[in-house]
């Protein structure tokens, strides 16, 4: 059994809860509140621009030109077609560019954005794929879920649907699964389990950040 394989087995039951979150059942539906995914889109764009900081970093770990390439890819993907797509979403949802550069994090995206950078820098190149893959393979499994369960609709946000479902990012998330695997092979299980952590801490950081959206949950009143 691969790595990734064990992993996902493994951690089912965190997985579905991110994917069975009422966050994301009303948005393949079409009828999650407006203001809920006006929250989320500010976070998430927060998120993205330290996320993709974690891919230029990858890029310096890389041992050999190619992977290099592919981080670079990844890197352009998430700046260019994502972030892209948030700024769409920030007009139809009257969020200005101004809201989207002075908006300040929420805790969980302050300590999400936070572990995986301090883990990107602190160590080597499987542990850091280890930390950006829980998004990036949950996303492309939503993605695919709600476009297969729901198909093409009229609402609001099956642009975002559309995106993650797209056969380029299924490749991007499933050459980052690869790539883990490759990482892990040969590793000692003391090394393994370190793998393990760090998956299942930002699988637990997807499904706060889903929830964090859904309830509106930033910073205490008054701080």
């Amino acid at each position: 059994m691969s790595f990734t394989k064990h992993l996902y087995d493994k951690l089912q039951p965190i997985w579905r809860k991110n994917h069975d979150h009422p966050f994301v059942k009303e948005l393949g539906e079409g009828t999650l509140p407006k203001e809920k995914f006006r929250f989320f889109m500010i976070q998430d764009y927060l998120y993205l621009i330290e996320y993709s900081k974690l891919f230029a970093i990858g890029a310096t770990k890389a041992k050999d030109v190619k992977t290099m390439g592919e981080f670079a890819k990844l890197l352009d993907a998430t700046l260019n077609t994502e972030m892209s797509l948030h700024r769409q979403y920030a007009a139809k949802f009257d969020i200005s560019e101004q809201e989207l550069e002075n908006a300040n994090p929420a805790p969980t995206t302050l300590a999400y954005t936070h572990y995986m950078l301090h883990v990107g820098n602190q160590n080597g190149l499987a542990e850091l794929v280890a930390s950006v893959l829980p998004c990036m393979w949950s996303y492309a499994e939503i993605g695919k879920m709600l476009d297969e369960r729901h198909g093409r609709q009229n609402h609001d946000y099956q642009e975002w649907i559309d995106m993650y479902a797209d056969s380029e990012f299924q490749a991007l998330a499933s050459w980052t699964i690869n790539l883990l695997d490759e990482l892990a092979a040969g590793k000692p299980e003391h090394e393994l389990a370190h793998l393990e952590e760090i998956f299942l801490t930002t699988t637990k950081f997807e499904y706060m950040f889903w929830d964090m959206a859904y309830h509106g949950t930033g910073w205490p009143e008054g701080l």
